[in-house]
């Protein structure tokens, strides 16, 4: 996935230099999140979101969660590189205020974004401190994991970037959910494009199963919203 170009954003660590690199002690997994581990690991480097590396001075240990679907979610235990590094006190919005936001349109477009924080590539000289250990051997982010502090700052300060001209008018944002709202509902088509130019100009990709187009209502930030309120 190509994702966002460094020259609109790329998620800095600014690390802390007082802070002690730390390399954690390295877990043992059975068989069954062993073979997670791996295809999990297969479908990163084929996607380009990790590259292998090696002399490293920060190295994290996989977690794995197990979803729903029984199937498993390989995450990053970044706690010791979290607490050194700074945090981003980028106001996020108030959900409140963005639900409230939606009454009075009479159609909406809820957009999820596909893999959001992948989307953006993480700065140069921070790859290899999301380094992490497994059987196959040590990895590193390129694009920004789940899990990494401030993140969510990063991700919120990209889309306020991008739909600068709509949120408020024509559309509400909260990190990777967007809203795009039209009083009436013959608006909405041309709502939707002046969307999409946006999605198309930067780069970004859409989740299709997570996305609903043309509706009265629907769930937007855990609220059921229409057009008469919440």
């Amino acid at each position: 996935m190509p994702g966002i170009d460094r020259s609109v954003i790329s998620h800095n660590l600014a690390v802390n230099e007082k802070c002690k690199p730390v390399v954690q002690k390295r877990r043992n997994f059975n068989p069954e999140r062993s073979a997670a581990i791996k295809e999990k690991v297969s479908k990163l480097l084929a996607a380009r979101s990790i590259r292998e590396v090696k002399y490293l001075e920060w190295v994290a240990n996989v977690v794995l969660v197990k979803k729903k679907n029984n199937q498993w979610r390989m995450c990053v235990d970044f706690t010791d590189l979290n607490k050194a590094c700074p945090k981003d006190s980028f106001p996020l919005p108030r959900i409140d205020q963005l639900v409230d936001a939606t009454a009075g349109h009479e159609t909406l477009s809820f957009m999820d974004a596909y893999s959001g924080y992948n989307q953006i590539k993480m700065h140069k000289l921070d790859e290899e401190k999301t380094a992490f250990t497994t059987d196959q051997g040590l990895y590193c982010y390129t694009v920004m994991p789940f899990g990494l502090k401030n993140a969510g700052a990063t991700y919120q300060r990209l889309v306020n970037k991008m739909f600068a001209r709509q949120i408020g008018r024509n559309m509400e944002v909260y990190a990777d959910d967007m809203l795009t709202k039209s009083i009436t509902a013959d608006r909405h088509t041309d709502d939707l494009r002046e969307t999409f130019d946006v999605l198309v100009r930067y780069g970004m990709k859409l989740n299709p199963a997570k996305c609903v187009f043309g509706v009265p209502f629907g769930r937007f930030l855990g609220y059921q919203v229409h057009q008469r309120g919440i």
